[in-house]
């Protein structure tokens, strides 16, 4: 059996530790092939959320920014999800508009063509009208918004804990099985 591929985009809003709480959860699954792209911006706002970032506590092959000859730069090597969490709004906006000058919009642009899987764990508020018709753009072009708004039904008592409420999320949307909890089930 293949494994699935996945795209992970860090953009530069705040919001580190939606990407770090991925990172780590997703380390756990042995079926996955994971390339990591990062803005510039991500990683000082990694630096500043989450202290410094080494490339070497990332388990999976972090490709720069600009970095064309990436696999996922093109269709044919058949990643299946891109999720790009934090997902700034200036991100989104090159996304909802086609605007591929950088390995993550590129990647995201190539899901989106090949009518595979995006997920934009958005990260900002308020959002303005702009905001808004960018998502609907996505939307309507297949990608998935998935608002980086957690839940408290979990009854969560970490930061942890409240940031996995919506990772489990992304994680659900990425087909992947895993042991979270659920509403009415006990």
């Amino acid at each position: 059996m293949s494994k699935k591929k996945i795209i992970i985009g860090i953009a530069g809003s705040s919001g580190s530790i939606y990407a770090k709480r991925m990172i780590d959860k997703l380390k756990a699954y042995d079926d996955i092939e994971v390339g990591i792209v990062m803005s510039d911006n991500a990683i000082i706002n990694w630096e500043i959320e989450l202290g410094m970032f080494d490339k070497e506590d990332i388990p999976f092959k972090i490709y720069g920014k600009r970095d064309f000859y990436a696999p996922f730069a093109s269709g044919s090597a058949g990643y299946t999800y891109m999720v790009v969490i934090p997902c700034s709004m200036g991100i989104l906006g090159r996304i909802a508009h086609g605007v591929s000058d950088d390995l993550m919009t590129r990647a995201a642009d190539v899901v989106l063509k090949e009518r595979r899987k995006l997920i934009l764990v958005a990260r900002e508020t308020p959002l303005s009208l702009i905001h808004l018709e960018n998502m609907k753009l996505l939307t309507q072009a297949g990608a998935l918004i998935l608002p980086a708004i957690p839940s408290f039904y979990s009854k969560p008592q970490t930061i942890e804990e409240l940031v996995d409420t919506v990772v489990d999320r992304v994680i659900d949307h990425l087909d992947l099985e895993q042991d979270t909890y659920r509403w009415s089930e006990s």
